[in-house]
């Protein structure tokens, strides 16, 4: 299936791991130059050279070392990668990360902490891209959110009022960048085998007084398809939700989790 991908240039956020970096690895096989942004400069350049080993067509990938909680870096990777590659076509918003616990032992740091990362850093790096995208009269973004947006877990709340905004914002802003030939799409993903979930299932075995183990049977026995979601499942969507093949999809979120999320 041709994405016509070739010669786009996106930016991934948190691109040196995870979904971040299976997405930028898929967006460079197919051809477009990508800048990754992340917090730590090993894991980064780590990250781009995985990404520099995979077959060539003339793209190139940047690393920039970022805090995505600081205005200053958001404004830093949009300008560095502008003065690269000369364009943004792509954003992929996927830096995020909040504490799993009980609600009574969470401070009002973690919230913050959450909501500065995630919901800010997605809304300042849309804000920052769009006025690249409408002198084009072309872009595509994708919101990697969640299923707690959707489903609210208790011991999950940072990242649950977090996602649930990003559902709120991706929805609201999608009519007002559809003027200008701009797509928005959320994608939310279920439980998926990444670092994060291992610090993830760490932190909820520690809130309930459980054993990790025990906390991953849970949550595959909750899963209908009875499997983790693979990273690259993920990237393959987001790929497909930037390509000319999806050019009427926007305001969207997609779910991928198993057959997890409850309701319609």
């Amino acid at each position: 299936m041709d994405l016509n991908l070739f010669g786009k240039t996106a930016i991934v956020t948190g691109g040196s791991a995870g979904i971040g970096l299976a997405t930028a690895k898929a967006l460079y096989s197919e051809g477009a130059s990508v800048a990754i942004a992340a917090r730590n400069p090993e894991r980064l350049e780590k990250a781009a050279n995985t990404i520099r080993e995979l077959p060539n067509l003339g793209n190139k990938v940047l690393p920039i070392s970022a805090d995505l909680t600081q205005a200053e870096d958001i404004e830093k990777v949009v300008s560095k990668t502008l003065a690269e590659f000369g364009r943004i076509d792509i954003l992929i918003n996927n830096a995020g990360s909040a504490r799993a616990g009980s609600f009574l032992d969470l401070s009002d740091e973690t919230f913050l902490d959450a909501w500065n990362l995630k919901l800010l850093g997605y809304i300042r790096l849309v804000k920052a891209v769009v006025p690249h995208l409408k002198s084009q009269g072309d872009g595509r973004i994708v919101n990697i959110i969640g299923g707690a947006g959707r489903t609210p877990r208790p011991n999950f709340l940072p990242g649950g009022t977090t996602n649930a905004a990003l559902l709120n914002f991706t929805r609201g802003i999608s009519k007002e960048l559809a003027q200008d030939n701009i797509r928005i799409n959320a994608i939310s993903p279920g439980l998926t085998a990444t670092e994060r979930a291992e610090d993830l299932a760490q932190q909820t075995a520690q809130s309930r007084g459980i054993s990790v183990d025990e906390v991953k049977a849970e949550s595959l026995k909750a899963i209908p398809l009875g499997k983790l979601v693979q990273p690259e499942e993920i990237a393959d969507l987001a790929l497909f939700l930037v390509s000319d093949r999806a050019a009427s999809i926007t305001g969207t979120e997609i779910l991928v989790d198993g057959g997890q999320t409850p309701g319609v």
